[in-house]
């Protein structure tokens, strides 16, 4: 039976046997991040489960470990806003494992007000996309070494939104909101993956970037429930349903590991589906062509490093 809006992560890894491969998620301390660690830990993965607040991180791994007998789970500290932090945890987490197999970047956050992280980039942008950017580039060589490999890029239905400025994404020019912040750094997630999975494809290593769709997590933390709502309502109004963790979680699974992907790169996927092209901007589901766009995704990528100050080459 094909997989679809309706599936979840279980029925994806259902009958794999994933022993002997590691796996780094990045906010795995809840959400679609723990649960994605826990379906592939139990499929016989090591998941290293990456989160900002150490103890949550410990009872995230210890939750999974007393489900699944000898589940192999490690956890790794770090935040995505501040790059010092990331580019330690990634040299821990490259040191103590020279292959992975899969790097799933699933953290993400929305709220809160106008502030700048230490390179100057507006919080949405720099926690949701460059340390992301930054700490996947730090990882390529494992993960390159593992191939054929994975890499796996969470956007959102916000990459839709027509608010990305290249000239202001600072705020500089136009008044902030969040959700503005959010969609601007949804979209760039999908400028990275698609200028990564260029760079990558001739080392074996595949990279796609995915709308798990709408989905009650601790994502809404920092937003009102009025604004939680209006985001649920407009999904269900317009013909995609809220998931539940379980079926929201199992497209960034199926991208990591489901066979029928093995090779493919560089493709939008949603519902457990390579997702179909709607140039509608308001739309519920589908990939906007301009978030596609291979100038705009190069664009991305020499601006990203410059903020991050390293160049990427393999």
């Amino acid at each position: 039976m094909p997989f679809d809006a309706t599936t979840t992560a279980e029925q994806v890894v259902a009958d794999m046997n994933l022993s002997g491969k590691t796996i780094v998620v990045t906010g795995a301390s809840a959400g679609l991040g723990l649960e994605t660690a826990r379906v592939l830990a139990k499929a016989g993965a090591l998941v290293v489960m990456c989160g900002r607040d150490a103890e949550k991180n410990k009872r995230a791994a210890a939750a999974i470990r007393a489900e699944a007998k000898g589940a192999e789970v490690e956890t790794e500290t770090f935040d995505l806003a501040d790059l010092a932090s990331v580019r330690a945890a990634a040299a821990r987490i490259a040191k103590a494992h020279p292959k992975i197999d899969v790097l799933i970047n699933n953290a993400g956050f929305v709220g809160g007000p106008l502030v700048y992280t230490a390179e100057g980039c507006e919080k949405h942008f720099g926690a949701n996309h460059i340390g992301p950017f930054l700490f996947t580039n730090l990882l390529v060589p494992a993960v390159k070494a593992a191939a054929p490999s994975r890499i796996v890029v969470l956007s959102s239905n916000g990459h839709r939104v027509p608010v990305f400025d290249f000239d202001d994404l600072r705020f500089e020019k136009r008044p902030y909101a969040h959700w503005t912040a959010y969609a601007q750094s949804k979209r760039a997630n999908v400028f990275f993956a698609t200028a990564l999975a260029k760079r990558l494809k001739p080392l074996d290593v595949t990279v796609n970037v995915l709308n798990p769709g709408v989905i009650r997590t601790e994502v809404f933390r920092d937003v009102t429930p009025e604004e939680e709502k209006m985001v649920t309502d407009y999904s269900e109004t317009n013909g995609s349903p809220v998931k539940s963790i379980a079926q929201g979680a199992a497209t960034q699974v199926w991208a990591a590991v489901g066979p029928d992907l093995a090779g493919v790169t560089g493709k939008f996927l949603e519902d457990c589906q390579i997702a179909r092209i709607d140039e509608s901007p308001m739309s519920a589901s589908g990939v906007l062509p301009e978030a596609l766009d291979p100038d705009s995704a190069e664009r991305m990528w020499t601006l990203s490093e410059q903020i991050v100050g390293q160049r990427f080459a393999w």
